[in-house]
């Protein structure tokens, strides 16, 4: 595959750009409608007009969105590929559920077209970053196989859903973490006991501590988009058998921090706050 269509352009889907475009493949995107947020992030890549001209430039059109829109975004890129009468190989690199990746991936094999489940682990890559492409389906290899700067792939099985359900599992740890660090500390701070409860939690966990402004920072400014994620992983707790009530209250506190100041930083703004009390003032 040389050519590789890139929906969307935002901070993870625009690094990604990067490291396959540092691979030798040619990239592709549009940012027409999106925001100049998305504009800035996406500088420097191939843009095109419209997603009908990303679809048919490319040999395997990539989708990594907000959760919530997951499927919209697919049933967009199926359209597309009717209309242009192109089949590119299509993967999903959405958090979302693997009940739900199972539903796009037959929903592709109706449309005629290939499918690979796909899920990310750490930030957006970079050179020489450690991010992590998990990945998952018949023709999952030839992602992997992919050459790339900053992005280690790994294929953990031949059928969607599977690569997924990693993501779920793991994202529960780190951003459930990240929401009981904010809860707990904005209880603190509220009843007077902050400085307390830091030293106490200090004591077992110095780097957790140490790194709490960032992560809840970093947390509450993609709060908006953390709601559908732990509803996502709601969802696939639930059809485990594990129970789903946790990360039902998990997308209740992000949905909350999504309406406070904190919420309306971009990752990038939130990512130079190192003040705790700063940081948990914006959460009010």
């Amino acid at each position: 595959m040389t050519a590789i269509g890139i929906v969307s352009p935002g901070a993870m889907g625009s690094g990604l750009a990067r490291a396959w475009r540092a691979g030798g493949a040619r990239t592709v995107a549009t940012v027409t409608g999106r925001s100049v947020r998305t504009q800035g992030l996406a500088a420097g890549l191939e843009l095109v007009p419209t997603l009908s001209d990303v679809v048919a430039a490319s040999d395997l059109v990539v989708s990594i969105c907000p959760p919530g829109a997951a499927e919209s975004c697919f049933t967009d890129i199926v359209n597309a590929a009717e209309a242009t009468g192109t089949r590119p190989l299509i993967a999903d690199l959405n958090a979302i559920a693997p009940a739900l990746v199972v539903g796009l991936a037959a929903r592709a094999e109706a449309a005629g077209l290939a499918f690979v489940d796909g899920s990310i682990s750490g930030g957006p890559p970079a050179p020489g970053s450690a991010t992590m492409l998990l990945l998952s389906g018949t023709r999952a290899e030839e992602v992997a196989h992919l050459e790339t700067d900053g992005l280690r792939r790994r294929v953990v099985g031949p059928a969607p859903g599977t690569a997924s359900a990693v993501k779920m599992c793991t994202a529960s740890i780190y951003k459930g973490t990240a929401a009981l660090w904010s809860q707990a500390l904005q209880t603190a701070d509220r009843l007077g006991v902050l400085d307390v409860v830091l030293d106490d939690l200090r004591e077992s966990d110095p780097g957790g501590v140490e790194g709490a402004a960032g992560r809840l920072a970093m947390a509450g400014s993609k709060s908006g988009r953390y709601v559908a994620e732990m509803e996502q992983i709601a969802a696939t707790q639930g059809t485990a058998g594990t129970s789903r009530e946790l990360f039902d209250a998990m997308a209740a506190v992000y949905g909350r921090l999504a309406t406070t100041p904190l919420a309306q930083l971009s990752p990038e703004a939130a990512q130079d706050l190192d003040d705790l009390v700063e940081v948990l003032r914006r959460m009010r």
